[in-house]
């Protein structure tokens, strides 16, 4: 049975009862519930831990009773008796859950059909939760996934969602929408929002999830890539497109999710250069994405990172380009990841064949390597603007630490703009501040009064280290605001002895580069 979001009657019911019950992100990690050690064991997929924390505390604390009931049906995915379903969607009851799809009951046992869990973050507008409805996963299935699986929020998603830049704007586009979550945080600044999506199931469960969050403003369209929103324009457009790399081979599946289709990175690409073709002038698109790295003798063309700007080149609509590498894995570890992540199991025959396949693929192309990470594409206000182009290295996986970024982010676009309305002089002539997140970190030979080495660290933002001198140092040091960056390089060059036409030419552009990044302010 389809999800049903037509009903708001039995909607709010059920909205109220996971509300009296206590289905929060904070009572189901708290001590009383499963606690810490349980909910890393769940994080690994592993349920059996949460099970026994949850009856153990549920039997300590009888408040609790109600949330343990529908964490242990709808995220552990065990089953419950009828009694206690009743008691925790008292208003709802189990009749009215089977209506929305959400359950099957028998005379005395209800099984989920859905996983339905709470969510909880802050982004710019403050704190707020929702409950996410999706298909239930490996851990409760037990198997490998159905191929038109419909993923919750996982880390991607999380991660897309804080690094989302939180800026007014009337229109917004989540391509490939999923269970809707991308939808959900960009109609929180867009006064209207498109969500599109190749699988009819998924946008029943995004449509679900509005409604049961009572999100409005979101209209859902089933299709291809651009194909729904042909000729219109949006003012900001995010995406966690299905960009695994998946061999296109008999029998591999292709989980509608995960994988769009196509051969290696040409769904990323695909998205990459289309998208100018719907961005307004100053409009921005996020998202995430992979990228191949061949070898000497790969396809011409796969420049891992350094692709998207080739990409974005191929759209033939001119915009600034900024991508951020966060993560890298040879083929074998790829191929690990995702034949895991579709629930088969290694050491079987199933996880072999699909293994022989990954490899196979990516020995095919020449790839030698993987990359993650994320990409953010603006385009230019005034159409004559040269666009900027910058590609990062910043190893550091997928995780929380990533969340919230969407600030650093829209800071650091002011910055490119800034700074390209500012030449060399009208640089030097600006009073600049360090930011104060930015520390210094000083190494010493024993008994030297030299550094050896000297580093300038970002504490938020992300998180970046450069590598400094005695000189670049000295005047981030001195950027107070009070002096010009001319007057402290002129200072520095008689400190130092050295020329001060040589330099200001060495210290430009690293002072670009610390305003870019947001080190020190303009």
């Amino acid at each position: 049975m389809p999800l049903d979001s037509r009903d708001p009657d039995l909607l709010a019911r059920l909205r109220a009862d996971l509300a009296s019950s206590d289905f929060t992100v904070d009572r189901l990690t708290g001590p009383d519930a499963w606690g810490a050690s349980a909910g890393a064991a769940l994080f690994r997929g592993e349920r059996v831990a949460a099970r026994r924390a949850l009856v153990r505390s549920a039997s300590r604390v009888p408040s609790l009773r109600p949330a343990a009931t529908l964490a242990s049906l709808f995220i552990l995915g065990w089953p419950q008796p009828l009694a206690d379903v009743e008691a925790a969607l008292p208003t709802l009851g189990a009749a009215g859950a089977a209506a929305l799809g959400l359950i099957e009951a028998s005379d005395d046992e209800v099984r989920a059909l859905v996983d339905l869990r709470p969510y909880a973050f802050v982004d710019a507008s403050g704190e707020a939760s929702w409950w996410i409805a999706s298909d239930l996963g490996e851990l409760a299935l037990g198997g490998a996934l159905r191929e038109d699986h419909v993923l919750g929020v996982g880390g991607a998603s999380a991660t897309l969602a804080g690094l989302m830049i939180p800026r007014t704007v009337d229109s917004a586009l989540d391509l490939g929408t999923g269970c809707g979550i991308q939808a959900l945080h960009v109609a929180r600044h867009a006064r209207r929002v498109v969500a599109t999506d190749i699988s009819q199931r998924a946008l029943d469960f995004a449509a679900f999830n509005a409604a049961l969050n009572l999100v409005d403003g979101i209209e859902f369209r089933l299709g291809s890539l651009f194909e729904p929103v042909e000729g219109e324009f949006f003012d900001h457009v995010v995406s966690n497109p299905p960009f695994v790399i998946t061999p296109r081979a008999e029998g591999v599946p292709e989980y509608e999710y995960r994988d769009g289709g196509m051969v290696g990175d040409d769904l990323v690409a695909s998205v990459v250069s289309q998208v100018g073709a719907h961005l307004t002038p100053g409009g921005v698109a996020q998202l995430l994405g992979n990228w191949e790295t061949g070898g000497a003798d790969a396809a011409a063309g796969k420049r891992g990172a350094y692709s998207v700007a080739d990409w974005v080149a191929r759209g033939g609509v001119p915009l600034d380009v900024w991508v951020v590498e966060r993560e890298l894995q040879d083929p074998a570890a790829y191929a690990e990841t995702w034949i895991r992540d579709g629930g088969t199991r290694a050491g079987t025959a199933d996880f072999e064949r699909l293994y022989e396949a990954w490899l196979g693929d990516f020995e095919q192309r020449g790839v030698v390597e993987v990359g993650f990470g994320y990409v953010t594409l603006r385009r230019p206000l005034d159409a004559a603007t040269e666009p900027v182009v910058r590609t990062e290295r910043l190893l550091g996986g997928l995780g929380s630490n990533d969340v919230g970024l969407g600030r650093h982010l829209g800071a650091t676009l002011d910055a490119v703009d800034l700074l390209r309305s500012l030449d060399d002089d009208a640089l030097l002539g600006a009073r600049l501040t360090v930011a104060g997140d930015v520390t210094e970190e000083r190494h010493y030979w024993p008994g030297n009064d030299d550094p050896t080495v000297i580093t300038l660290r970002q504490g938020g933002g992300f998180a970046r280290s450069v590598e400094s001198g005695t000189a670049l140092s000295a005047l981030v040091g001195a950027c107070d605001g009070e002096l010009s960056a001319s007057a402290i390089v002129g200072a520095l060059a008689h400190l130092l002895e050295a020329d001060e036409g040589a330099l200001t030419a060495e210290l430009l552009p690293r002072v670009r580069e610390l305003v870019t990044t947001g080190m020190l302010r303009a």
